[in-house]
């Protein structure tokens, strides 16, 4: 694929995890950016400059202090709260960070006021795609914040999302990202009942999904996901404790804002039941394992 990028500049990537580090890879190798990248485990880092080039910093405020574009993905709350706030106490003003960790709205409004007061500008910027997204570089990206932050921004986004889009104002990424999962967990629970019923039923199941999947049952999930179910393989990626983690930030925000969301309490459940059988680091589609054991 083409550079996505116009011209070099300087940017750091902060949390080099199954995410972070094939994305900060693209901006290197596909923007021909210049990266300093940070990650808590040092050797990750050594890992990712080895294989991109790069230089690595040994905080974030070192990796982040000539940088124009800040790039943030790690766990949760508490971790952006640590990490961008000692990256943001090196930015030079007018300075972006943008974060893809999948957090509360709460928290990225909170950070967007703190980059504010200190003359930068905060975009929550999740991502949707799995570890395999990342790798090609093909991620949706989904964008809270300034709009004429992310229009500077965006370019460089561009060098691992396939769609990167300004969704509203602070907040508003991280609430698209929790709609992406709610949508997630209702497809995977009933993809993972229509196999398990198919298989009860007799049938053929690869030719179920041969069948039904030219139909209104077609699914991204579906497309990916319901033949390796159906051989029990449930090792793509995205582990049911990050799914989880995720659930358990949508459930808090519909208790604040008044939505009901009984089908996604009940597969947050579903998956609560997927770790008891130790399956903690199973991909969500290992929902099927509750229903076959």
């Amino acid at each position: 694929m083409a550079d996505t990028a116009t011209d070099s500049r300087s940017v750091a990537f902060l949390g080099l995890g199954t995410m972070g580090f094939p994305m900060a890879g693209h901006l290197a190798v596909r923007g021909g950016h210049r990266v300093t990248v940070f990650n808590r485990t040092a050797a990750k880092a050594d890992a990712w400059t080895a294989r991109f080039g790069g230089a690595s910093a040994g905080t974030p405020a070192e990796a982040a202090r000539d940088a124009e574009v800040v790039f943030l993905c790690v766990g949760g709350d508490d971790d952006v709260r640590a990490v961008a706030g000692e990256a943001m106490g090196a930015m030079k003003p007018g300075t972006i960070i943008a974060d893809h960790s999948t957090v509360s709205a709460t928290v990225s409004r909170e950070m967007a006021e703190l980059a504010r007061e200190r003359g930068l500008f905060f975009l929550d910027a999740p991502v949707s795609g799995g570890q395999a997204g990342a790798e090609n570089g093909v991620l949706t990206v989904m964008v809270g914040g300034d709009a004429d932050a992310f229009a500077r921004a965006q370019p460089l986004m561009a060098c691992y999302g396939r769609s990167v889009t300004h969704m509203g104002p602070a907040g508003a990424g991280q609430l698209t990202k929790m709609v992406n999962q709610i949508c997630i967990a209702g497809l995977l629970q009933g993809l993972a009942e229509g196999m398990a019923f198919a298989q009860k039923a007799g049938l053929d199941g690869h030719k179920v999904v041969d069948v039904i999947g030219k139909g209104a049952a077609q699914s991204w999930q579906m497309d990916n996901r319901a033949k390796t179910m159906l051989d029990g393989k449930f090792d793509f990626g995205f582990a049911v404790d990050w799914m989880r983690k995720d659930l358990g930030i949508v459930l808090d925000e519909a208790r604040n804002n008044g939505a009901s969301l009984p089908v996604t309490a009940l597969v947050d459940q579903f998956y609560a039941e997927v770790q008891g059988m130790g399956g903690n680091r199973l991909d969500t589609s290992s929902l099927m394992t509750r229903l076959t054991r």
